[in-house]
């Protein structure tokens, strides 16, 4: 069996909670794109990390069923275990930093896959909801303080791969941060946070913490 890390990414305030994450630090031991894929779907996550050069953080990101150019877990967790100062992924360079107890990625929104942002009237709605069945890729939010930035999110992927929602999302965080224009401090899941922040020229920050699970 390929050696990896597992990783929970933007755990709450005490350490918990937060999307597990798979890295495996040598990709070389699987270098074709099949074999990450059988390892992915193995594994179970919702994405699981291949890194492919550990000095310029050059990394390969698929969930069970498919490769993605960028995502915002992985890359969080990845930048974390690495400890470098930028991560290289097929969608572009991800700037990262180191800030206390949190880590931060630097990302651009139209990086992310596209997602559908429904928004609710009140947390309990958001947190009334039922999985929907298979289809589109659901991020449903509603305010809980709109003055502080505060936000109740849950996300539903809507694939066919057992995975039925993500405990903590950081492509979809960012893209919420595009349409609202601020920083968030968002509580999504059973007790993750994201926090995020818009950067100059369109860029975004999504940060939060990183715990070592195994």
């Amino acid at each position: 069996m390929t050696d990896y890390d597992v990783l929970r990414v933007f755990c709450g305030p005490g350490g918990g909670y937060g999307n597990e994450l798979g890295v495996v630090r040598d990709g070389s031991a699987l270098p074709e794109r099949s074999e990450r894929q059988a390892l992915a779907l193995k594994l179970g996550f919702s994405e699981t990390v291949f890194v492919d050069d550990p000095e310029r953080g050059a990394v390969d990101i698929y969930t069970p069923t498919l490769r993605l150019p960028f995502a915002g877990h992985p890359c969080v967790g990845t930048a974390w275990l690495l400890d470098v100062p930028e991560l290289t992924t097929p969608a572009g360079v991800v700037g990262a930093r180191q800030d206390g107890e949190f880590t931060w990625i630097e990302a651009r929104p139209e990086w992310a896959p596209p997602r559908t942002l429904r928004q609710y009237a009140t947390p309990a709605e958001v947190d009334a909801l039922a999985v929907p069945p298979p289809g589109e890729w659901i991020y449903a939010w509603a305010w809980e303080d709109e003055s502080a930035g505060r936000v109740r999110a849950r996300a539903f992927p809507g694939r066919d791969d057992g995975i039925d929602e993500d405990e903590a999302t950081g492509a979809a965080a960012i893209l919420l941060t595009t349409r609202l224009g601020r920083a968030l401090n968002i509580h999504q899941g059973t007790g993750s946070q994201i926090l995020t922040a818009p950067q100059p020229e369109g860029w975004v920050e999504v940060g939060g913490r990183v715990v070592l699970e195994r």
